[in-house]
């Protein structure tokens, strides 16, 4: 909603009033992010190397550019920045959207990044740039305001790892190094259909029993697998029978809702 609907990258009211329709039941809204790519510059990335364009729907992907060594401070500093914003506007919280392919995955996955520096090669030194984003934040607003989106077994646009388990082991263990970081949202493996029911061949429960802090699963659940879940784990993240597509009564937004922080 806020991305396809946002003149300019601007949010318009109309996605105000839309998450406000949207928050009778929930008790948590994330809102999401808007494209920001500044005056048709390139879109910037850990690697310089242009997707293949998609045949299905003609879609032809700009080239990136690679971002410098020196530069990448800087825009761990506009995230900084932009959770300082979210907090001023009235927002609880921030959560950080290391997931899908967007920047901070390009940086941590070894099928995208392919950087001989300091921020590439080894999996610390991938994950080096959401790490640095994540101390300045906490440093910015405190731990018990930000949360973390991740999908370690994703390879949305291209973008995966060819050790998706030591991936997320890994950025889970750096989360735990600040006291009351709120959460991590991680996303299930891709599902597949067998026997007429979805399966799911990997389980995120052993980065939840690694992670000190609340963690929330994704992954496109029905009721009857999402209370499956939920035996094992701390929060469900939406389940299917809960999003509308039909308009809901309108209703103030709750003490819940948090921005979503990306390509900035």
């Amino acid at each position: 909603m806020t991305r396809c609907r946002a003149y300019g990258s601007v949010p318009q009211p109309h996605a105000a009033v839309y998450y406000s329709q949207r928050a009778t039941r929930g008790g948590l809204l994330i809102t999401e992010d808007t494209n920001f790519q500044p005056d048709g510059q390139a879109p910037i990335s850990s690697t310089d190397t242009q997707l293949p364009p998609d045949a299905e729907s003609d879609t032809v992907f700009s080239k990136p550019r690679r971002l410098r060594t020196d530069e990448i401070p800087g825009i761990a500093d506009d995230f900084r920045r932009a959770a300082r914003n979210a907090i001023e506007a009235g927002f609880d919280g921030v959560e950080i959207h290391g997931a899908h392919g967007f920047l901070l995955e390009q940086f941590m996955k070894d099928g995208a990044n392919d950087r001989t520096d300091e921020y590439g090669g080894s999996v610390e030194n991938r994950c080096r740039f959401v790490v640095e984003i994540i101390d300045a934040l906490v440093h910015e607003v405190g731990a018990n305001r930000v949360g973390i989106r991740l999908s370690p077994f994703a390879d949305y646009m291209d973008c995966a790892d060819s050790d998706p388990s030591a991936l997320g082991d890994y950025m889970v263990r750096q989360l735990n190094k600040h006291e009351g970081f709120l959460y991590c949202h991680m996303v299930e493996p891709q599902m597949s259909i067998v026997d007429d029911r979805r399966q799911i061949p990997h389980r995120l429960l052993p980065f939840k029993m690694v992670f000190n802090g609340t963690f929330i699963v994704v992954g496109g659940y029905d009721r009857e697998e999402g209370n499956k879940v939920l035996e094992s784990q701390d929060l469900v993240w939406p389940a299917l029978d809960y999003l509308p597509l039909h308009p809901m009564p309108l209703a103030l937004l709750p003490a819940g809702t948090w921005a979503t922080l990306l390509d900035l």
